[in-house]
């Protein structure tokens, strides 16, 4: 099940994402991590929600790839 990373509501801590790092937007080449904390306040981003993810890398969500359960 792939959710909308541009919805705060649909990313938890925890959530498998794929996200796209500053260095990569260009690009588009995107990161898989899990989410560490929700940086972005609004309840929701047109270019995704910024996310930190367990290592430390800062981006805007993509997509979710999976939510424990």
């Amino acid at each position: 099940m792939k959710s909308d990373g541009r919805i705060r509501g649909n990313i938890r801590r925890g959530d498998e994402v794929m996200i796209v790092l500053k260095r990569d937007q260009r690009t588009g080449k995107l990161t898989r991590g899990k989410v560490k904390e929700i940086l972005t306040k609004s309840v929701n981003h047109p270019h995704g929600i910024k996310v930190r993810l367990t290592d430390g890398q800062v981006g805007r969500v993509k997509e979710v790839v999976s939510q424990p359960e």
